[in-house]
């Protein structure tokens, strides 16, 4: 019998301990967390190194067709060559974009650079108590960047570029 604290979650699993609710009442900052983005990429070596510096992540495994960046707080980057012609529809389902938190404002002012320096566009917009820096990967995906991050300042308002 599973004792009242714990709760086995499948048939497979181990026993998960019950948590406590928030203190202060509020939502429970518990659950799954982002750890993994696989992007299908024109050329994976170049992704590699553009994402590399990008984001700060060491470059762990490498295939003729794929690459693996990891960063310090444990976050993937799976990047999958697909070839040149390859579509990335906008407004299909699926993902359209990821949006990134700078560590800090030197941190944001480095990823401008390295954007400024490697993308062929890059806008900053202002938003309700944080800014949002966007620019293009080698591939012309989407790179969004934003500070400070959600956890520091609530998003109050969905930005336009969630619309195109």
């Amino acid at each position: 019998m599973t004792p009242p604290e714990e709760k086995a979650t499948g048939p497979h699993s181990a026993p998960v301990p019950a948590k406590p609710p928030p203190a202060d009442g509020g939502p429970d900052p518990s659950g799954p967390r982002l750890a993994s983005v696989v992007l299908f990429v024109y050329d994976h070596d170049a992704s590699a190194d553009f994402y590399q510096e990008l984001l700060n992540m060491e470059v762990t495994v490498r295939t003729a067709t794929a690459a693996l960046l990891v960063g310090r707080n444990g976050m993937q980057v799976y990047l999958r060559a697909v070839g040149r012609h390859s579509p990335h529809p906008v407004g299909d389902v699926g993902t359209q974009y990821v949006i990134w938190t700078a560590d800090g404002p030197d941190d944001f002012q480095r990823c401008e650079r390295v954007l400024r320096a490697r993308a062929s566009h890059v806008y900053t917009r202002e938003a309700e108590g944080f800014t949002l820096l966007e620019g293009q990967d080698p591939s012309g995906l989407p790179v969004l960047v934003a500070y400070p991050g959600p956890d520091e300042v609530a998003r109050l308002e969905i930005f336009a570029r969630a619309y195109v």
